[in-house]
């Protein structure tokens, strides 16, 4: 069974980025998910290509694969949380975001990345559910083109509260733009248990064609909180079956943004977990036999 652990570091935020990298490749994690941030690769500053060759660099050097990750919350707007979204009222707010995405997707090839995660943003006040759409797929094109030329998948993360909140939603996106090759999935198991009809186990199964990216993290039914391994209701031992049997050869990235403060233990922590339940489930006997 294949499953590659990364850690993102959205949840390792009070270390230089530098040190985040080295703390994973010491713990035994196979890459990161590097999110965009003032903190960490900051796209905003100059410099952005010769710092992503460092960065690429010292990735090379550690033996550590990598996503590109773009959920930092002030980066764009220093008082609005993840503010502009791609569905922002205003056509510039829309268009600034779209510019950061094409750039993390020149970064991620920079990087040799496997993929460029995004999300849809909440459909703002006052906007109905068609203009809400056409936004989307309008804000999207100039993404998902750079995405092809470059050569690295776009996949959209369900995100509770979100627009694009579920899989049917990605299905609606993907049917929307018709199916372009760059679009594809990123699936965070917490999401599944917190809103999804269907069981992680099912889930994982059900998006397998479409998945590039995967977030993994323990969660409640209907309480979109992102918890340590444990404290949450998912069972993981199947999910992480299902996961390896799908043939998915990205990074699954334990998601816990709220845990800096205390980020290097819960990495350690988590992949000591996720280990013990690859290690067990590959010692099971098969099915049948």
């Amino acid at each position: 069974m294949s499953v590659r652990l990364g850690y993102g570091t959205n949840g390792l935020t009070d270390l230089r980025l530098d040190d985040a990298l080295s703390l994973l490749a010491d713990l035994g994690y196979e890459g990161v998910g590097l999110t965009l941030d003032h903190m960490h690769l900051d796209p905003m500053a100059p410099e952005l290509a010769s710092r992503t060759a460092k960065v690429a660099r010292r990735l090379g050097e550690l033996g550590l694969g990598v996503t590109v990750e773009t959920g930092a919350r002030y980066v764009l707007d220093p008082r609005r949380k993840h503010g502009p979204t791609l569905l922002d009222a205003d056509p510039d707010g829309r268009a600034r975001r779209s510019e950061l995405l094409v750039t993390a997707v020149r970064v991620a090839a920079d990087l040799g990345a496997h993929a460029v995660h995004c999300f849809s943003g909440i459909t703002p006040e006052g906007t109905d559910d068609f203009a809400a759409w056409k936004r989307l797929g309008e804000s999207l094109a100039p993404v998902l083109e750079a995405a092809e030329r470059a050569g690295v998948p776009l996949a959209i993360e369900p995100e509770p509260g979100h627009l694009l909140a579920t899989i049917a939603d990605f299905h609606r996106l993907r049917d929307q733009l018709g199916d372009p090759e760059p679009l594809g999935l990123t699936l965070d198991i917490g999401h599944c248990q917190c809103l999804e009809p269907a069981s992680p186990v099912e889930c994982v199964r059900a998006v397998a064609p479409w998945l590039r990216h995967v977030q993994i993290e323990d969660m409640r039914r209907g309480v979109h909180e992102h918890l340590p391994f444990g404290d949450g209701e998912i069972d993981f031992p199947p999910v992480l079956e299902a996961l390896g049997a799908t043939g998915y050869q990205g990074l699954t990235v334990v998601e816990l943004p709220r845990h800096s403060h205390a980020g290097p233990e819960q990495a350690r922590r988590s992949i000591e977990f996720l280990r013990t339940v690859l290690a067990d489930t590959a010692a099971r006997p098969a099915k049948g036999a």
